[in-house]
């Protein structure tokens, strides 16, 4: 099984940082992407960004530029780097680990709890 906490939201004005950390705890479990996404109410979680056991990032084209995505692949833990934050950006930001369940034999994606980052105008 794999364990996710999400922290570093906050209330932030328009144009300034956050740094969001998500470690993983693993338990025969290996995993391949991290990433992040984000949900407001009324809304579909979308996607933020995901990075590769590899390296390799996606980011949504609305945050390009402006957010980074990257990992410590040794102590299973994904980081965001949120700059030149807008209101748009407001929403519960979320983690998950996609990877492969070694006991039971089959690929599982894990979510963390969400961490509330809120920008204001």
């Amino acid at each position: 099984q794999v364990q996710l906490v999400e922290s570093g939201g906050g209330l932030v004005q328009a144009g300034g940082s956050l740094r969001l950390s998500c470690p993983a705890s693993v338990n025969q479990f290996s995993i391949n992407d991290m990433g992040w996404y984000r949900q407001v109410p009324g809304k579909a979680r979308e996607f933020v960004a995901t990075i590769s056991s590899g390296g390799a990032m996606n980011y949504v084209n609305s945050v390009k530029g402006r957010f980074t995505i990257s990992r410590d692949n040794v102590k299973n833990t994904v980081f965001l780097q949120m700059n030149s934050l807008k209101p748009e950006d407001t929403g519960v930001y979320y983690c998950n680990a996609v990877g492969w369940n070694e006991r039971a034999g089959r690929g599982e994606t894990y979510w963390g709890q969400g961490t509330q980052v809120t920008v204001s105008a």
